[in-house]
């Protein structure tokens, strides 16, 4: 049997509360299933900083870079606030991401029929919600030199950041959108700012002839970002799978997934290109939430978001379709059941723990794998 490695970093706040609840599906599943799962384990974020001065030491950077997934939790918090900005906590994912080349970043925004009620819209405008963002993660605005703070003198300063993207990092992107959308409702809906910014005529420029070329089975859409967050409230059934770039991806993605009723429900994927060879890709998922420093170990954190990164993980890295399925379901049952940690809370439903909505989780994946 081929082992598949999984590197764990737990992170700060809620991060490894989280994560002990996907370490105990880990272990069922190597029991029950022979799933094979060798797992490792390293500090990223806060702790980390405070272990090596660092927000990842470059030995569990080489870690991640050997493994076949990478699970990582949440980082940061008030205590590393004044920590220099070249080793804040979010240094270390913004590293990980650069370093594993994770350019496209997958995030869903489903509303489960049970919680239809917790938006902040109407519920006949969310229920059954499933929409797919695909944010180009490695390139914009992020990324682009130069990156500085200059000195005009006279009390004054300039803060400069670069919106650039090239040829090939659009395509690639797009593409995945496309393979994407194959799999769902077969449409794609491009967002970007042609009416005020070059990248974003290039990138509607580069989306097009992607689109012509290899994808034209597929629907396109292109909206301007602006109106496409306003289009999320407005009637956001209306989309299947979003791409966009570095920067839009961040704002449109965090819109829909308060549209769900909690960022503590979704989670996300980090991919990079497939590897000549294998056909495998470096890959990183990680619930949407933050660290949440406010309830860290208190025992009240939703596990969900963790969960469902690690059934993306099933999914995408190792292949494992049926158990990802049954573990997406398992979370739908769960919540059918009205069980509730305190940030989905409802009239009539049943409040638990972090510890208590995953062993609830885990009885009913038993169950469906039966």
């Amino acid at each position: 049997m081929t082992a598949r490695n999984l590197f764990l970093l737990p992170g700060d706040g809620i991060g490894p509360e989280a994560m002990d609840e996907v370490r105990k599906i880990i272990a069922y599943m190597n029991e029950a299933m022979n799933a094979g799962f060798v797992i490792g384990e390293g500090l990223v974020g806060g702790s980390a900083y405070d272990a090596h001065g660092a927000a990842i030491s470059e030995d569990d950077m080489k870690k991640a870079l050997a493994a076949d997934a990478v699970l990582f939790g949440a980082v940061g918090g008030p205590k590393w606030d004044s920590v220099p900005y070249e080793v804040r906590p979010e240094a270390g994912l913004l590293r990980l991401r650069k370093d594993l080349e994770l350019f496209a970043n997958l995030r869903p925004a489903i509303c489960y029929p049970a919680l239809a009620s917790a938006s902040s819209l109407k519920p006949e405008l969310v229920e059954g919600l499933d929409i797919l963002i695909i944010r180009e993660l490695t390139g914009g605005v992020y990324f682009g030199e130069p990156k500085e703070i200059i000195d005009l003198g006279n009390g004054q300063k300039r803060g400069i950041d670069t919106q650039v993207y090239d040829t090939y990092e659009i395509e690639r992107i797009a593409g995945v959108a496309f393979e994407m959308a194959r799999t769902r409702q077969n449409r794609v809906c491009s967002m970007e700012k042609r009416n005020v910014m070059k990248s974003g005529v290039l990138w509607n420029q580069v989306v097009t002839e992607t689109h012509k070329a290899k994808y034209s089975d597929v629907q396109l859409e292109h909206m301007l970002a602006d109106a496409g967050g306003m289009q999320l409230v407005r009637q956001p059934k209306q989309f299947d799978v979003i791409v966009t770039d570095n920067l839009f991806g961040d704002m449109l993605s965090d819109v829909a997934a308060m549209l769900t009723g909690s960022l503590g429900m979704l989670p996300s994927a980090s991919l990079g290109a497939p590897d000549g060879k294998t056909g495998k890709r470096k890959a990183l998922y990680e619930p949407v939430h933050g660290s949440a420093p406010d309830i860290a170990g208190k025992g009240i954190a939703n596990p969900i978001a963790m969960i469902a990164s690690f059934a993306m993980c099933l999914r995408y890295s190792f292949n494992l379709v049926k158990e990802a399925d049954n573990l997406e379901k398992a979370i739908a049952n769960v919540l059918d059941k009205g069980i509730r940690t305190a940030d989905i809370m409802a009239e009539g439903a049943k409040k638990v723990g972090t510890v208590e909505m995953g062993q609830a989780i885990l009885a009913e994946f038993k169950t469906l794998s039966a």
